[in-house]
């Protein structure tokens, strides 16, 4: 088993910052960001893979930017120049990529979520 506890989330106005953190009990070869509006389907936001590929959804990139520390395994998250539109929970999701699939994550585990709020 694996726990994953994320951390940062907040309340900011549109255009701030704010950075994700998901500390997890052991290390996994890939791992990602998710978030599901109120209302609305789970997406994923900022993926790792096992081979290191990294990929954003398109409404974010330029502006979230996902790593990891693999000594510490914490992944993080830093959201910059936000919008009402990222309000959402925020989950962070990990798990064991195969040899000959490094680039499909199963995500068998997930965090409880920390909350992102952008106001106008």
């Amino acid at each position: 088993q694996v726990q994953l506890v994320e951390s940062g989330g907040g309340s900011v106005q549109a255009g701030g910052s704010l950075r994700l953190s998901c500390a997890a009990s052991r290390y996994t070869n890939c791992m990602g960001w998710f978030r599901q509006p109120t209302g609305k389907e789970r997406e994923a936001v900022a993926t790792i893979a096992r081979d290191d590929t990294i990929a954003y959804v398109d409404s974010v990139k330029g502006r979230f930017t996902i790593s990891r520390d693999n000594a510490k395994k914490i992944l993080y998250l830093d959201m910059n120049s936000l919008k009402p539109e990222d309000t959402a929970m925020y989950s962070c999701a990990a798990g064991y990529a195969g040899r000959f699939s490094p680039a499909d994550c199963p995500y068998q585990y997930w965090g409880q979520g920390t909350q992102v709020t952008v106001s106008t």
